[in-house]
């Protein structure tokens, strides 16, 4: 049998699985989702559940994946046999398939726009022009799947290289390059007069928005933005050596997604503030406000390009570990599966993904429960994928796994205390399932 794939070390594990994080959830969504939720409350929401919740599941997920060394669903198959836990892994898949459906539709969008911003053609519009060029791309049926199709090849022709020369090159490359174009735009956005209004909007918190409904959406951002719940992390911490510390890997996971969402608000809200916008934009703030706000400011056709490019590759990194999820399930470590079995899950992902990408336009008033194809596809897999999937995972962890193997594991590589792993512990038996409880029946 051939050697198993391994990340080649252990940055490049961490730029992988930062990259699995931080994409469309810290960039696109978390903007959006704390500009119509009141800023600085939500966004303390978001920092507490993912230091108390979406780490201690993230780090889980960590301990199955690399006890096992196996995808997803075979992980729970050889850690709990002959009982049902390997659905979790079948939940996970499932779920992701659907967040990528959607997800390359938002992909689409992003090409669309930057082969518009490098021919310039971005520049020069009023607000109410961009949200009229906004509103008639993702109406178009023709460009929107052409788009979408461009999106997931990418994501293919990536994954199907593996691990080592496929996701972990790729994430050497881009997470650098992202940080880099963050920081040469925070310090635009900063510069601009009146900035600071945007920054006291999403560091200080307006109690009056603090409610059931405003905790259950940060909730779901922190697992959407970490990627937990879905069995992901499983997959990816299968290839981990046990030379590597995971405790040490989740904290920096974690800190990282929090920085980037902070980097990704002062982007936006300072900005938006500073032009007299709106911060409540919803879906559209990067479509619509941030052209007209570079529109209004030197550079702003370059700047503007910067931005599209640091969330092309945010949401690149994203999609290959949803990706990988379901090829791993399937090719189960055999290299010489990976390619066709990669192909075949993207263009199911794909096809998958039609009704959403027509959403706005050809599938319009087709609803369900009010909502059309593309935000049921978003709310149900944020609000009740996640959600569920994580609160099963730390049950399995906490209660299924025996504590000595649990704590072997965790020990190996790293040298975490007795009195921190029975705070994880305890975080996962009794905090993070009654958190989760509590949120869904508010």
């Amino acid at each position: 049998m051939a050697k198993k794939e391994q990340w080649t070390s252990k940055i490049g594990f961490i730029l992988a699985a930062a990259g699995s994080a931080i994409g469309l959830g810290a960039i696109w969504k978390f903007p959006y989702m704390a500009g119509a939720n009141g800023g600085g409350v939500f966004f303390l929401l978001f920092i507490l559940f993912t230091v108390l919740i979406g780490a201690p599941i993230l780090l889980a997920e960590f301990v199955i994946g690399r006890r096992a060394g196996a995808d997803a669903v075979t992980s729970y198959k050889k850690l709990a046999p002959q009982s049902y836990w390997h659905w979790i892994g079948y939940l996970g898949t499932v779920v992701s398939f659907i967040i990528l459906s959607f997800y390359s539709v938002v992909g689409g969008w992003i090409l669309s726009y930057l082969a518009r911003s490098v021919t310039g053609s971005l520049i020069g519009k009023s607000q109410e022009e961009y949200g009229t060029l906004f509103e008639s791309i993702i109406a178009n049926p023709k460009e929107v799947l052409i788009a979408q199709f461009l999106f997931i090849v990418i994501t293919i022709l990536v994954v199907q290289g593996g691990i080592q020369k496929g996701i972990e090159r790729a994430s050497r490359y881009m997470m650098p390059a992202l940080f880099i174009l963050f920081f040469i735009l925070v310090i635009r956005s900063l510069t601009l007069e009146g900035a600071m209004e945007g920054v006291r909007f999403l560091l200080l918190p307006d109690w009056s928005y603090l409610n059931g409904e405003t905790v259950l959406l940060a909730l779901g951002q922190a697992f959407f933005a970490l990627t937990v719940g879905l069995s992901v992390m499983v997959t990816y911490a299968s290839y981990l050596s046990k030379e590597d510390s995971m405790p040490r890997s989740a904290i920096s996971v974690s800190g990282l997604n929090i920085f980037i969402s902070l980097l990704a608000g002062l982007v936006i809200f300072p900005a938006v503030y500073a032009l007299g916008f709106q911060p409540d934009e919803g879906p559209g703030i990067a479509f619509v406000v941030l052209p007209a706000v570079f529109n209004e400011i030197a550079f702003g056709g370059i700047f503007l390009t910067v931005f599209l490019i640091l969330l092309l590759f945010a949401t690149l990194t994203s999609a290959f570990s949803i990706l990988e999820i379901g090829v791993a399930a399937l090719s189960k470590g055999n290299q010489s599966k990976r390619k066709p079995f990669t192909w075949l899950i993207g263009i199911l992902v794909f096809f998958a993904g039609i009704p959403s990408a027509l959403s706005f336009g050809v599938f319009g008033d087709f609803l369900i429960q009010g909502k059309n194809f593309f935000d049921f596809a978003d709310y149900i897999t944020s609000n009740f994928g996640l959600p569920i999937g994580a609160l099963l995972i730390s049950i399995f962890v906490s209660y299924r796994l025996k504590r000595e193997d649990v704590w072997s594991e965790i020990q190996s590589g790293s040298s975490i205390s007795p009195a921190l792993f029975n705070s994880w512990i305890f975080l996962l038996r009794y905090i993070v399932p009654v958190a989760i409880i509590l949120v869904f029946i508010s």
